[in-house]
């Protein structure tokens, strides 16, 4: 059973575009279904770890809106990272899955036990996973994948009217 869904963010988030505003502050759009997805993982208690090779206030914005747990952001070996961090939390590899679309996420997808990514990942990041979600990174893909793990386990139902009161 899934415990822990780590996520990419450019790419898989978002769009993988990198806006300006007029004073050079960071602007990212993400998806409201993201969201959604997010608060349906938890709801079937998996935690959500974002981890992400830049930094952006954006994105930790986002973050505690959405009152994400655990945001590491400016990770440049996301492997040696999360081998790290498996290991604090007492996790095992098929515990937990990620979802990524960029070479850069690879590695660390082969420490979980299920990877995903968005539609429009890199061919060699869809090559190597368990799931291609429908939707394109920043339109949805979290949530396509966090509804394709609840399904998967038998717990979408139940998250569903646990994080909306939704009697689906």
């Amino acid at each position: 059973m899934i415990k822990l869904l780590v996520l990419d963010v450019d790419g898989t988030m978002t769009d993988g575009g990198i806006y300006y505003d007029a004073t050079g502050n960071e602007v990212k759009k993400f998806a409201v279904r993201d969201g959604a997805g997010i608060l349906l993982a938890r709801a079937a208690g998996i935690e959500v770890l974002i981890c992400t090779g830049r930094a952006c206030e954006a994105l930790a914005h986002r973050a505690r809106d959405l009152k994400i747990k655990y945001l590491y952001q400016d990770v440049q070996d996301k492997a040696a990272f999360l081998q790290k961090f498996l290991v604090e939390h007492n996790l095992q590899k098929e515990e937990v899955a990620y979802c990524g679309d960029d070479l850069n996420d690879l590695a660390a997808m082969a420490l979980c036990g299920f990877a995903a990514c968005p539609a429009d990942a890199v061919q060699a990041v869809r090559a190597h996973v368990d799931y291609i979600c429908p939707q394109k990174g920043g339109q949805g893909a979290v949530r396509g994948v966090v509804d394709q793990l609840l399904r998967r386990e038998g717990r979408w139902q139940q998250a569903a009217r646990t994080a909306f009161g939704a009697d689906v």
